[in-house]
């Protein structure tokens, strides 16, 4: 692959989305020149081609919930997204990051091999939101039956999504999940007397993490919960944030603490005791999700609380993880972690070593390789 060009197309910032630099990572050790079209990137070593995020006008806005409601889904893209990247280069490989990198992706194609990363199921993204069906499910539908049966490689993050792409698409995508790397760190003691509960991520309504501001309602003063969450761009993210701030007040034994770069970020959760993933299933992507901070916790040799999501419960069970409760309810959360003893705590956080060295970014590593290398001889 030496001297080969490759195009990452992502609508994200890529200082803050650790799948897309781990791709890029993969990339770059195949021997790849990477050309990355985003909104922003720390990554001195890459040909950036800067991506303005979407800022409608009211006048766009209507023009295009017009477009989309006509099913004129080809004309609405361009006032959604744009045209944004003008290229004058040709590339061996194109990986688009969600279904809006698609149509970018063939508009610049040429005779390169296009893979479609797929961090969702599009055509049920936010299926749970009412003006979200009415407008942006025919669209995403439409981009997914027109470009998915076109593309040379496929990946998703877990078996589920993997599924229903198959059932709709005839494609069945590569898993590649969103654990990052191998640590080789040892987990800590637990302190009987502070068990330390931490929670990373982002501030987003439709997570509902007030549930585990309800669920330490329901656990002693042994138990302390750190949130660790990112600073929002999005104004709903921003009000939902300084709302839960507001809660955290109600209980002294939640705090919000800054969040840590990649890098620091496995070593700081090192210092928990107990990662805390409770994410209710309210749409077909949040039932199906594998999220980073599930990974990250293992890779940190910290024991798992978790909600009944299918794909976490299966990984926590047969490795003996953590615990999972019965529903999405803070109470029921509450009750499995409060009759844990300090010896089951430790027992998970030192089974988490064998599940580290099988859940990690290089086993990914070995399944992308192979992808790219049997896309780009086909």
């Amino acid at each position: 692959m030496v001297n080969k060009k490759a195009l990452v197309i992502s609508f994200s910032n890529l200082t803050s989305d650790a799948r897309v630099k781990r791709q890029i990572g993969f990339l770059k050790k195949m021997g790849f020149k990477i050309t990355a079209a985003c909104y922003e990137s720390a990554d001195s070593e890459l040909e950036l081609i800067k991506i303005s995020p979407p800022r409608l006008s009211l006048k766009r806005k209507a023009i295009s919930g017009i477009l989309l409601l006509l099913k004129r889904y080809s004309k609405a893209y361009p006032l959604l997204y744009g045209n944004h990247i003008i290229l004058k280069q040709s590339f061996d490989l194109i990986v688009a990051n969600d279904i809006e990198a698609l149509p970018l992706a063939f508009q610049y194609k040429g005779n390169a091999k296009i893979i479609f990363d797929a961090h969702e199921y599009a055509p049920r993204h936010f299926e749970n939101k009412l003006s979200w069906r009415i407008f942006f499910q025919g669209f995403n539908k439409f981009f997914c039956a027109k470009y998915i049966p076109q593309v040379d490689g496929m990946i998703t993050i877990g078996e589920g999504i993997a599924r229903e792409y198959e059932k709709h698409y005839k494609i069945k995508p590569e898993i590649i999940t969103n654990a990052p790397g191998f640590y080789d760190i040892q987990p800590n003691a637990t302190n009987a007397s502070k068990i330390k509960l931490v929670h990373q991520g982002i501030a987003n309504p439709s997570r509902k993490l007030e549930l585990m501001f309800d669920m330490m309602d329901y656990l002693d003063e042994r138990f302390t919960l750190d949130l660790m969450l990112m600073e929002p761009i999005h104004r709903s993210n921003i009000i939902y944030l300084e709302k839960l701030k507001g809660l955290a007040k109600k209980n002294s034994q939640i705090q919000f603490v800054p969040s840590v770069s990649t890098d620091k970020l496995i070593a700081t959760l090192n210092q928990y005791d107990i990662g805390i993933v409770l994410i209710p299933p309210i749409n077909f992507n949040y039932q199906n999700t594998l999220p980073n901070k599930f990974f990250e916790c293992i890779q940190a040799r910290i024991a798992l609380a978790i909600g009944p999501i299918p794909e976490m419960k299966k990984i926590t069970e047969t490795f003996g993880i953590g615990v999972v409760s019965e529903d999405f309810t803070a109470k029921s959360l509450a009750k499995i972690i409060q009759h844990l003893t300090i010896d089951q705590i430790d027992q998970c956080k030192t089974n988490t070593s064998l599940a580290a060295k099988e859940l990690n970014a290089e086993k990914n590593e070995i399944i992308f390789r192979d992808l790219v290398t049997r896309t780009s001889e086909s």
